[in-house]
């Protein structure tokens, strides 16, 4: 359970950043050949409104594609595409979303995605444990990019997220957080001041064991 004091906290961090998801979108794209290239650090774009980060991308225990990102970017039902290739429209859909652990799982329709383990500057080989101070953690948002910073580490004890000192602005939301090429966590929000406040993040141990619990969509996952 988290202390009140940080409860408090994460709320008023997961609005600084979730609000601003409102922002304009740009025009669609012309569609590329194939399907739309995503992994953990690919922008994507939400009911043609909202503009967030995925985290991983990969297979569930049953066979399915799906992708995690965070929780504040979208309702079940709600749609995604890709934001590098908007004309290839609809590529998948959220199924499932937990405002607690602030994480989701989106389903992607068959053949619609090319999945990777690499955007930008990181890859994702597996999942690791929560980074403890004072390991550098880094991250690949699709606002900002790839970032690093030092972990502070789970500051008020809840077993659920990491602090770290890494910049992270609107539309980071669900950037994978990595150490080496270990996926740990993801971005959720920041304290007070855009790219200089901490930001804090679930930790990748904590979803999976909720989404193993689920036994629904996503159960089982393992990254791409």
């Amino acid at each position: 359970m988290f202390s009140k004091l940080a409860t408090v906290v994460r709320a008023a961090c997961t609005v600084a950043l979730g609000a601003a998801l409102l922002g304009p979108v740009a025009g669609a794209a012309q569609a590329q050949p194939g399907a739309p290239v995503l992994g953990g650090g690919s922008g994507i774009v939400i009911d043609d409104a909202f503009e967030c980060t995925l985290t991983t991308v990969g297979y569930d225990g049953a066979g399915r594609l799906v992708g995690i990102t965070a929780g504040h970017c979208g309702d079940p039902g709600a749609q995604v595409y890709a934001e590098a290739d908007r004309g290839a429209g609809v590529v998948g859909r959220f199924v499932h979303s937990d405002p607690r652990l602030d994480y989701a799982v989106i389903q992607f329709q068959p053949g619609r995605v090319t999945p990777v383990n690499r955007v930008g500057n990181v890859t994702i080989a597996g999942i690791g444990g929560p980074a403890a101070f004072p390991m550098i953690v880094c991250k690949e948002g699709r606002t900002t990019g790839n970032t690093c910073g030092i972990s502070w580490g789970d500051v008020f004890a809840t077993n659920i997220e990491t602090w770290s000192q890494m910049c992270v602005v609107e539309g980071d939301s669900g950037a994978p957080v990595v150490v080496g090429n270990q996926l740990v966590g993801m971005v959720n929000a920041y304290l007070a001041f855009a790219c200089y406040g901490p930001e804090v993040g679930t930790n990748m141990t904590t979803i999976m064991d909720d989404l193993n619990g689920r036994n629904s969509i996503g159960s089982g996952f393992r990254p791409i």
